[in-house]
């Protein structure tokens, strides 16, 4: 290999894991600040419509809790309960995505050496059986696009796009970890690549859904709120 592929190479290694783990926390601090300041925008006080009585002296009351839809059966209705499965999977999914980059030991041990932060770890043997399961996610999802009719005619390029960016990391560390590669260098920079690619993406792409959700279920008044939300769109 001559000396100045290996050079290109050692560079641009150093500047993956330096100078552009910077930019992508930058990127994706700000960039989701600014979309949730743009969604609370759009945001107002419901307007509060107090009726008067017609002709008929008679104004709707709102149902009375014994009138309403037990939640057994508002369950059955829901995804939930017509899917019961994709549920468990979407929602695992979407939980390790979010927090098992958080404990994984080798990520700890970069934070600890440069910020001197220490956080509780999951065993190394935990968090990479935890990242199979991600995989095997990503794999159900895609098996879905691909051979379900129905999922395949709402499929854009841009949803194998961004599930390959969701999966690529765990993929590539997953490879790393086991070093199935001998060039190591190589998939640990790819690894640390494609989670800042994904973590840059997120406030820009459908991603900022998983920060979204938790915005319009909590200020959102509505019927699946998940507290005393007080805005409307």
């Amino acid at each position: 290999m001559e000396f100045s592929t290996i050079f290109s190479w050692a560079f641009a290694y150093d500047f993956i894991k330096g100078p552009m783990v910077w930019v992508s926390f930058i990127v994706f601090i700000f960039g989701t600040l600014f979309q949730i300041f743009r969604i609370s925008s759009l945001m107002s006080k419901p307007e509060r419509i107090q009726l008067s009585a017609g002709p008929g002296k008679f104004i709707s009351t709102p149902p009375s809790p014994e009138n309403k839809k037990p939640w057994s059966l508002r369950f059955k209705l829901s995804i939930a309960g017509v899917n019961p499965f994709m549920t468990i999977v979407t929602t695992v999914f979407h939980i390790l995505l979010l927090f098992l980059p958080i404990f994984v030991l080798g990520h700890n041990i970069l934070l600890n050496n440069a910020f001197g932060i220490s956080m509780v770890s999951l065993p190394e043997n935990i968090s990479h059986r935890l990242t199979l399961v991600v995989i095997l996610c990503a794999l159900i999802f895609l098996y879905r696009r691909i051979f379900l009719y129905r999922v395949r005619l709402i499929t854009s390029f841009e949803d194998y796009l961004f599930l390959f960016l969701a999966a690529i990391p765990f993929i590539s560390g997953f490879l790393a970890y086991e070093q199935f590669f001998a060039n190591y260098k190589l998939v640990i920079g790819l690894h640390i690549l494609s989670g800042e690619l994904m973590l840059m993406a997120v406030p820009f792409t459908k991603f900022i859904h998983m920060i979204f959700l938790l915005i319009i279920r909590f200020k959102i008044d509505g019927e699946y709120s998940l507290g005393n939300g007080d805005r409307a769109w």
